[in-house]
């Protein structure tokens, strides 16, 4: 058995004969949801708790939490001066790391997990918009392990120095630090592994004016144009993520 299908089994036996399992979702922008986070989520029966930092919404503590998940959003983790919220929820994955939670971290949240844990978060040599490879990076020591190339969804300006003891997991040829994680529980990546259709146009919709042409920006008929095949292997190793990740604590 596999280790993607340990983890299910172990989810599977959570739902049906234990409790739900409870997740948080820090939430940065209302056109930058769960995606096909979400469907996973509904299949597990998990008790899901949406925190939209930018309406205001109050962060909770991490008690009695099974999984914590920041998404993306507009702004950069430097931004606390304009968005206080910022700090909170660099508090709450911080507690959460402390309490040995599983984290998933994606774009801005990944670099918020890297900001939590004191690393830098600055300005990327060029801004990487669009349908662009990823390899993935070797590890000695036991890590999630990436296909050894795949064609992701990118929407960031920004990079991250990678966190202390973090292991390097991909990178991309415009951005070295694409996915890193931090011992068994935490994972960040930059890319949507997450990202539908409809994803792509409320980004699109929203972030119009950085589609400025660049080495790695793609033009609007080009980011729409990824075939269904693109989107679902995304999503695949998406689920493997996140059953990796619950696999890592034992939900009782």
């Amino acid at each position: 058995m596999s280790g993607s299908d340990i983890g299910l089994a172990m989810l599977q036996s959570t739902t049906e004969g234990c409790r739900y399992m409870k997740v948080q979702v820090l939430q940065h922008a209302p056109f930058e949801g769960l995606g096909s986070i979400a469907p996973w989520l509904e299949r597990h029966s998990a008790d899901v708790r949406l925190v939209r930092l930018f309406a205001g919404d109050p962060i909770p503590p991490v008690d009695h939490v099974d999984l914590l998940i920041a998404m993306g959003g507009p702004m950069s983790v430097n931004d606390e001066a304009d968005f206080p919220w910022l700090r909170a929820g660099k508090a709450l994955v911080r507690d959460a790391m402390a309490a040995g939670l599983p984290v998933l971290g994606v774009c801005l949240g990944a670099q918020l997990i890297a900001s939590a844990c004191g690393a830098r978060v600055y300005r990327n040599a060029s801004r990487e918009i669009g349908w662009f490879p990823i390899q993935a990076v070797p590890n000695a020591t036991p890590a999630f392990g990436f296909p050894p190339e795949m064609s992701v969804f990118h929407w960031h300006g920004e990079t991250f120095d990678l966190p202390a003891g973090a292991m390097h997991l991909a990178r991309s040829e415009g951005c070295e630090h694409q996915a890193f994680q931090i011992g068994r529980t935490v994972i960040g990546l930059q890319f949507h592994l997450e990202m539908t259709e409809e994803g792509v146009a409320a980004l699109i919709d929203n972030c119009r004016a950085e589609l400025v042409p660049d080495r790695y920006v793609q033009t609007e008929e080009e980011l729409r144009a990824a075939p269904t095949s693109r989107y679902l292997e995304g999503q695949r190793v998406m689920r493997e993520v996140l059953t990796y990740l619950v696999a890592a604590t034992e939900l009782t």
